[in-house]
């Protein structure tokens, strides 16, 4: 009876508080992303603790509020506070539809301050959500979180993806360089490296980046040169009243401290070189080769970033931003280096490289919102890359020169290098929608100037006569060969023309249909020149200190007779001009071309609220054509190489979504891959322990043993995920994924008298299976559901399996001694973890404490070939802690320790005869940073 009266009194005064109160119901969009629902908006009731957050459809609803005037506050993670008044009426429902933007919205109680960019986890959780497609995203504010400083860094924290410690390399599943595409606002980048397809990610500093997107799964709008994914950096823009951030950073690497470094002459702080318009021939008789003092090894950075929106009449509105910056980092590693081909032929137990790198980076865009249905942006950005290289190897007098001597011989090499890559990417691109129409275009133009002029190589036996104590024995010049000791110099210049045009017609909601056109056409310049050091008379000189040459090459030294020059080809042997004390011809010159034009169809079908369907298919025409004149060709090389094929690629994906919060996706396509212009170029780039050169075959222009004329490798793709969005910042992901590659290449130890690694198709078929898991979840909240400890934990395993042929003949030949291998560039396990603690002391203090960890397993490197094993770079764990203090409003005092473990990195030949070979072991130290970083 108590019950029943209880349940009464209740109803009664349930019922009574009715009559006194009302309710607010409403729809968030997004005004900037084509009216699309705003999810995970925040509501709240100024003045009170009554809110709520809108849903994956943008609907929010606040029940029982007072009858009376409020005012209703909207937020979002990046955009600031909306504020509306809204009279609630007793036992009314007063509904509320906010279209969330940039500039005023129609409805002239909304009061509309800023907002800026889309660049958080909770947001990029929310389109990965909605996408059509399987693929991941992390913004800049994650990559602030875990003080990632450029786009390398992010791609490695998204699952199955890693970064080759050491190098610049980037893997998707367990595929290296060749596998991959790099896009810029859905634009191609271009490469500034002649040893690899993509850009070095390294380049783009997080000052550019809003988010970076890894697509797993193919589709029709993608080129058809698609195994691994596609890696899309999306830059930063602004729209807003006006901002000017400074940063200012400072730190040290634990081994580079205490260190008297070196830098090459000529280079400049700023990563800089002047001497581009001057003939090498010049440069080795007027610039002597030794290395110069460098400064004090402290990394400094510097970043300004600013933008303002300027609105017009009719809702128009010119948004610019503007971003500069430069680092730099000292870097020393010691440890052995080894050169194992086919035999060993020379060790050095103990070496010391310097290295001094810079990055400069300003990006530059315009948005001008012309009205709700267009809009346009150019974009501008301006990469300067340097890296500055004093290495001596043998310093412990203990190297060999297996071809002289079995026994120490104290063979030394020392090579000064200096690198510069200047890249340039213009773009304009376009948004215009007109009821159920809408499109989207892009053009760019993309430049990239690679070079490494001046390069300074000098070997020498019995160096350890120079650590003995006797001033009467002294080290020799090696000068078995003339180019021994020499002077290199090495140009790139890459050209691409590139555009995208996509329209989609939305039929119903249940129908959309997309029609689009992508093309680009590339071109590549290369060159290189050498010059020896022929002759050197030592009875007139003595070598007493390797870093001193200045006294013997000089002009004088060359006039006295002191050392002659020899380049490979003579200008004009006919008229006395011969390769020996003479400028020369160019050693090595090719010129790529590579055009591609496609068009695709792609359809999206909603049956019913739970599947989504994405038939397409694409057609892609592709010409490839190489021109070289390199030395050592055989005699009947015709001097070109080229292919013209044209693709029908299909591609399907299914979303089924299991609830509100949980998808299921689907994927299958058949793609290509065909080789890029290092790969087939017949050039032999020598670095001090060893030799990489490409192959012209590959283009299918040979019939020699097991080619098959094919210029292009099939791919067939499978995927499978399950996500799981388990609030705005947590997600649970599990995927499983299937590729076969026909005709794959591989980096190969070629059956050569020099120990050259080349591209070779090296079997029928490639096979890789994988798993994928990715957690991130918040373990502990404040009363106001914010978050103060979270974990995020993804976790790749892969299976790789190729065929190999026993022998492979042509313009270069291999062999194997085994029928089957993994493939190149496959990590079977790839682990990255992060742990975040944010506690809130104050309103004027909240620190953001991180741990970010990162393992990737041994893979492989290049095959061996014969009796000689896989080269293998070992396993790599690293370690990195972050510490962000935001102090106030406007201010930021950060530190980090990165690379805590300080792993080894380390690479071997496996196998040989005798046994497991290290070729390269070093340490790369723990680096500490502090920044200040201040908005005004």
């Amino acid at each position: 009876m108590k019950n029943i009266i209880l349940l009464f009194m209740l109803f009664t005064a349930s019922f009574s508080l009715a009559q006194n109160t009302g309710s607010i119901i409403g729809k968030l969009t997004d005004k900037e992303y084509n009216n699309e629902p705003l999810a995970f908006a925040n509501v709240l009731v100024k003045g009170t603790t009554k809110g709520t957050t809108s849903d994956i459809d943008g609907l929010y609803s606040l029940e029982n509020i007072q009858a009376g005037n409020y005012i209703l506050q909207f937020s979002f993670v990046g955009y600031e506070t909306q504020e509306i008044p809204v009279k609630v009426v007793a036992g009314k429902v007063t509904e509320v539809n906010v279209p969330m933007g940039a500039s005023a919205a129609s409805l002239d109680e909304i009061v509309i301050t800023t907002t800026t960019r889309r660049e958080s986890e909770t947001a990029l959780l929310l389109e990965q959500k909605r996408a059509v497609e399987m693929k991941q995203s992390i913004g800049a504010e994650e990559l602030s979180r875990k003080g990632v400083g450029d786009a390398a860094g992010a791609v490695a924290k998204i699952s199955g993806v890693s970064k080759q410690e050491g190098s610049n390399n980037v893997y998707v599943r367990g595929l290296g360089d060749r596998y991959l595409n790099t896009t810029m606002n859905g634009l191609s980048l271009p490469s500034n490296n002649i040893n690899n397809k993509n850009i070095d990610l390294n380049l783009f500093s997080s000052d550019v980046i809003e988010n970076i997107s890894v697509s797993k799964a193919y589709s029709a709008r993608f080129y058809g040169d698609f195994s691994a994914g596609n890696i899309d950096i999306t830059s930063k823009d602004y729209t807003g009243n006006g901002f000017l951030d400074i940063a200012l950073s400072s730190g040290a690497n634990t081994r580079a401290v205490g260190k008297d470094f070196l830098r090459n002459e000529g280079t400049g702080y700023l990563g800089d070189y002047a001497r581009y318009n001057h003939h090498p021939f010049a440069v080795i008789l007027s610039h002597s080769p030794d290395p110069v003092e460098g400064e004090t090894p402290i990394n400094i950075g510097v970043s300004l970033s600013g933008g303002k929106s300027f609105t017009f009449k009719d809702d128009s509105r010119l948004s610019l931003f503007l971003t500069a910056s430069f680092d730099n980092s000292f870097e020393y590693r010691d440890g052995i280096v080894t050169d194992y081909t086919a035999n060993l032929n020379k060790l050095f137990p103990d070496s010391e490289v310097y290295n001094y790198a810079t990055t400069s980076t300003a990006m530059a865009s315009a948005i001008y919102k012309i009205n709700n249905e267009n809009k346009l942006k150019y974009s501008s950005l301006f990469i300067n890359s340097s890296n500055d290289q004093v290495g001596f190897y043998g310093v412990d007098g203990k190297g060999i020169l297996f071809n002289f001597s079995d026994q120490p011989s104290g063979y030394f090499q020392s090579n000064y290098q200096f690198n510069q890559d200047i890249v340039l990417v213009n773009q304009l691109t376009g948004e215009h929608s007109s009821g159920k129409l809408k499109l989207d275009w892009g053009i760019g133009h993309n430049r990239v100037f690679a070079h490494e002029p001046d390069r300074k190589r000098f070997s020498y036996l019995n160096y350890d006569n120079l650590l003995d104590n006797d001033p009467s024995t002294n080290p020799t010049f090696a000068q078995n060969n003339v180019f021994n000791n020499q002077r290199y110099f090495q140009n790139i210049e890459d050209e691409e023309l590139n555009s995208r045009l996509s329209l989609a017609y939305k039929a119903s909601e249940s129908f959309k249909v997309i029609v689009g056109h992508d093309g680009k056409s590339r071109q590549r310049l290369f060159d290189n020149s050498r010059y020896g050091y022929k002759n050197i008379d030592t009875n007139l000189y003595t070598i007493t200190d390797v870093r001193n040459l200045n006294d013997l090459f000089n002009l004088e030294g060359f006039e006295n007779g002191l050392y002659e020059t020899h380049v490979f080809n003579a200008i004009s042997p006919e008229n006395g001009i011969t390769q020996t004390n003479f400028p020369g011809k160019l050693e090595n010159t090719y010129k790529g071309m590579l055009d591609i034009y496609a068009g695709y169809v792609s359809l999206e079908i909603n049956a019913g609220k739970k599947w989504l369907f994405i038939p397409g298919v694409r057609l892609e025409n592709y010409n490839q054509r190489i021109e070289y004149n390199a030395i050592n060709l055989r005699p009947d090389d015709p001097g070109f190489a080229a292919t013209k094929e044209t693709f029908v690629l299909p591609s399907f994906n299914v979303k089924y979504s299991l609830n509100e919060n949980q998808n299921l996706r689907f994927a299958v396509s058949k793609t290509i891959s065909f080789p890029e212009f290092k790969e087939i170029a017949p050039f032999v780039y020598e670095g001090i322990s060893y030799r990489i050169g490409g192959n012209q075959d590959l283009l299918g222009t040979n019939t020699g043993v097991n080619l098959t004329n094919k210029s292009y490798s099939d791919i067939y793709n499978l995927d499978l995920k399950y996500e799981w969005f388990l609030s705005k910042g947590e997600i649970l992901s599990m995927g499983a994924f299937a590729k076969q590659i026909n005709d794959p290449i591989n980096l190969v130890l070629a059956a050569d008298a020099t120990g050259t690694q080349r591209y070779f198709r090296t079997g029928e078929k490639a096979e890789i299976l994988g798993v994928e898991l990715e957690v991130r979840k918040d373990l502990l909240v404040d009363e106001n559901k914010d978050t103060l400890l979270a974990a995020g934990l993804n976790f790749t395993y892969m299976h790789t399996e190729q065929d190999l042929y026993s022998t492979i003949e042509g313009s270069y030949g291999t062999s194997f001694n085994r029928a089957t291998d993994q493939l190149e560039g496959a990590s079977p396990f790839i682990i990255n973890a992060d742990l975040s603690f944010k506690p809130i002391i104050s309103e004027k203090f909240s620190p953001a404490a991180n741990l970010v960890f990162n393992y990737s397993s041994d893979r492989i490197f290049s095959l061996g070939s014969g009796d000689v094993g896989n080269i293998v770079e070992k396993a790599v764990p690293k370690l990195d802690f972050v510490l962000k203090n935001k102090i106030g409003k406007n201010s930021e005092v950060n530190l980090s320790a990165k690379n805590l473990l300080n792993p080894s990195i380390e690479t071997i030949r496996e196998d040989t005869p005798i046994g497991n070979v290290t070729l390269s072991s070093y340490k790369r130290g723990i680096t500490l940073g502090l920044q200040f970083k201040h908005t005004f």
